[in-house]
């Protein structure tokens, strides 16, 4: 199955969720390692002092060329994906990844490997919601 993980620069687990899944005979796509030699989408290599940003100059960063290349290698591999694998805890952009895939009518499985989190109730869209790995790969079988 071709899947799309869905998840922050700032998850620890992240790696270790794709590489489990390649192991486990998925093709995965990482946003950190779209493609060889690739280290994926950076604001920092837009402008350094990113974090600064008003509004406005958040705005125009998104028509960059940089930008538009990141956003298109994203989407691009949305639209491959067979699935999405939410990983929590993530941000804006993976819940937003996550509800194309529930509009597309694509599998949305939410991993939450921690031992809290704070309850959302959308999260009824999903395909499935898990707290363990053994049970993700399982609901992951075709």
């Amino acid at each position: 199955m071709k899947i799309y993980v869905a998840s922050s620069w700032r998850n620890q687990e992240q790696p270790n969720v794709v590489a489990f899944l390649r192991s486990a005979g998925h093709e995965v796509y990482d946003f950190r390692r779209p493609s060889s030699g690739d280290d994926g989408f950076h604001w920092g290599e837009i402008d350094l002092r990113w974090e600064g940003w008003t509004t406005g100059e958040y705005v125009r960063a998104l028509d960059h060329e940089i930008a538009a290349a990141g956003f298109e290698s994203d989407f691009d591999a949305m639209k491959w994906a067979d699935a999405c694998v939410l990983l929590l805890p993530c941000g804006r952009s993976a819940h937003l990844e996550a509800g194309y895939f529930v509009g597309a009518s694509k599998p949305l499985h939410i991993y939450i490997p921690v031992s809290r989190t704070e309850p959302e109730l959308m999260y009824k869209m999903a395909t499935g919601v898990h707290t363990e790995l053994a049970d993700l790969l399982g609901a992951l079988r075709p």
